[in-house]
């Protein structure tokens, strides 16, 4: 059992109590007894876990597609600096001899 802590709660502790809360399996009171808490901090928490739980997926996404658009970036740069120095290659060997230095 949780010790009586004011203003201390972990984000993860407040998702499993709001978690449970929302089940509706035990009431509120049952849960703020069990962990100390005063009901109304329950409800809030339960409330803000119903209002912004999807908030948890979008999220998820946005990081994912920033990853994907670094990514991206990392890509073009590498392919940008390879062509520079096909370019030069092409420019120091002459046409013929790039042509067969890549066979």
């Amino acid at each position: 059992m949780s010790e009586k802590r004011r203003g201390r709660w972990s984000k993860e502790a407040k998702f499993k109590i709001a978690l449970e809360a929302a089940k509706g399996e035990k009431t509120i009171a049952q849960i703020a007894e069990e962990h100390r808490v005063h009901p109304n901090q329950v409800s809030e928490w339960k409330k803000q876990l119903l209002e912004h739980g999807a908030d948890v997926f979008s999220a998820a996404t946005e990081r994912a597609q920033a990853i994907d658009e670094h990514e991206r970036e990392e890509l073009v740069k590498t392919i940008g600096n390879q062509t520079i120095i096909i370019d030069w290659l092409k420019k120091r060997l002459g046409n013929e001899d790039y042509r067969s230095a890549l066979k």
